[in-house]
């Protein structure tokens, strides 16, 4: 196999036309392109290793140069994933400005956006976390994934100071905002709202307020209308 390509196109030469071939790095990109629509499609489970080198044009071994496994192939589908996501959703917040509930906002929005924009990427990051384990995940995807959680905690805690609040429960609150956005999101993706991303939207900001509000309430010691189970 010539040091400049993978070697492996089919009749046709996959994507790279007859007889060309996949310059080295081409083919690892065409698989993650392939898995991304076969992700949007069928859902993380839903395509083989042996599919995704069929829409592409090569040899059911070829995707092996590249990826130890699907799982592999998945994994790394997700770093791209939480890379685009973690960019999308730190220009939203933008460092807070004018004030953290407004960014806040502008963040959900984003997500949603990113959600329906891109459903292949999406499933690959939420669909399965067992994807981002190892041996599955290089360090960087895990990285990556860590990242979006991470700056979603440090946006509750902002929000929770913009309130004079306590921050001790910043990172519960930031779960379960992270939980309504994403089921926000599965239901926007799966047609379930009439009004489209803008209803979606509508009833996500209604809802991170009130858990935002809740936080500040339990905070204060103020006792809620909806008690807890004890």
């Amino acid at each position: 196999m010539s040091a400049e390509t993978d070697g492996c196109g089919g009749p046709n030469g996959g994507f790279g036309g007859k007889g060309r071939g996949y310059h080295h790095g081409r083919l690892r990109q065409a698989l993650l392109a392939a898995a991304r629509a076969l992700m949007s499609e069928r859902g993380p489970a839903g395509f083989t290793l042996a599919e995704a080198a069929k829409r592409v044009g090569v040899t059911g071994a070829a995707p092996y140069r590249h990826f130890a496994d699907r799982s592999a192939l998945v994994a790394a589908l997700a770093q791209e994933g939480f890379e685009h996501f973690n960019e999308q959703l730190g220009r939203a917040w933008d460092g807070g400005r004018p004030d953290p509930v407004t960014a806040l906002r502008r963040r959900g929005a984003a997500y949603l956006a990113f959600a329906k924009a891109e459903p292949g990427l999406y499933k690959a990051m939420f669909g399965d976390a067992g994807f981002l384990a190892p041996p599955a995940a290089e360090p960087a995807a895990q990285a990556a994934a860590q990242k979006a959680f991470d700056e979603l905690v440090r946006t509750t805690v902002a929000v929770l100071r913009h309130f004079y609040a306590p921050e001790k429960n910043a990172r519960n609150l930031a779960v379960q905002i992270w939980a309504t956005t994403h089921g926000v999101a599965e239901l926007l993706l799966a047609g379930h709202f009439a009004g489209g991303a803008a209803e979606a939207s509508t009833l996500l900001e209604d809802a991170v307020a009130a858990l935002v509000e809740g936080e500040i309430r339990r905070s204060l010691g103020v006792e809620p209308v909806f008690p807890r189970e004890k």
